[in-house]
């Protein structure tokens, strides 16, 4: 069966620059498009009251106008859309995890029936099966590749690097897959970061543990991309080992790059959004587009 990527739609500019995203991520991936837009309090069933035909008709609007403009600007993918009358954070989590991936507006604001990023987004990704991308209203196509020679934005230069935030300590496989699939597809590099924070020692003994800390990690780090590296022979990597906060370092390395990819420990049956501290972060204050995998 075809996963095709799956985008929220609710109207607003991070919904829209979200679809402009998935659309060229289905191109490159060669899957179709599939448009979800979500809408809460209405049944299946046509009202003869038309004041509550209303939020049906504009919900309408808003997915047929995204499709028009999309099949105008990216003819070669194949689009279907759908009204799902759910409240959004449930429609949302169903649609992803029939998804190869599901990518959503980071900052989207409420309207009729429109998601809100914040509770709803943070609901969604903590509990879909499959990765999640979060794109802001600001990104265009031209911002996933580098300046061309004389430091103008363009689409027809290569593409801007992939970073991956790793734990050595837990394992990952589906995160880094993501990272080298997504590297491969552009054509252009991965930067695998692994953060870590030196033991607390007095004197010369903590400087002693905290180089030997240092080389074990990056030990570490070597060891676990080393197979990911056989089976990726074309992708160009660099291991970076950083010492400091986790979300920070990572936000730090990740400031130019094209998509930013980090994990999400799967917590089947549990309640509530959490998606760890690290992720959170990133979602929050990553400036690029950032993939959250979920992973065992």
């Amino acid at each position: 069966m075809v996963r095709p990527v799956v985008v929220g739609l609710d109207g607003s500019r991070e919904s829209l620059a979200a679809a402009d995203w998935a659309a060229r991520e289905a191109l490159r991936r060669g899957l179709p498009l599939r448009l979800v837009h979500a809408y809460e309090g209405l049944s299946h069933e046509v009202s003869e009251l038309p004041e509550l035909e209303v939020p049906r008709y504009w919900a309408g609007r808003i997915l047929r106008a995204a499709l028009d403009r999309l099949d105008e600007q990216y003819p070669q993918v194949q689009l279907s859309g759908e009204q799902i009358a759910l409240p959004a954070a449930e429609a949302l989590v169903s649609a992803g995890d029939g998804a190869e991936l599901l990518v959503l507006g980071s900052r989207a604001f409420s309207g009729f029936g429109g998601f809100m990023a914040g509770s709803v987004a943070l609901a969604t990704v903590a509990h879909v099966r499959r990765p999640v991308v979060l794109v802001r209203a600001d990104r265009t196509a031209a911002d996933e590749h580098v300046p061309d020679a004389e430091g103008r934005p363009s689409e027809r230069a290569p593409y801007r690097e992939v970073v991956v935030g790793v734990d050595t300590g837990h394992p990952c496989e589906e995160v880094l897959r993501f990272a080298f699939e997504s590297a491969t597809l552009r054509t252009t590099a991965l930067r695998v970061v692994y953060t870590w924070q030196p033991p607390r020692l007095p004197g010369p003994a903590d400087v002693q543990a905290a180089d030997a800390a240092r080389t074990e990690a990056e030990q570490a780090l070597t060891a676990l991309v080393r197979p990911w590296r056989e089976k990726f022979p074309a992708v160009q990597v660099s291991e970076v080992v950083r010492i400091g906060h986790p979300a920070q370092e990572l936000l730090h390395a990740a400031a130019d790059a094209g998509l930013l990819v980090v994990g999400r420990k799967a917590r089947p049956g549990r309640f509530g959004t959490h998606t760890g501290p690290v992720a959170h972060a990133m979602m929050h204050h990553a400036r690029c587009p950032v993939a959250i995998v979920p992973h065992g």
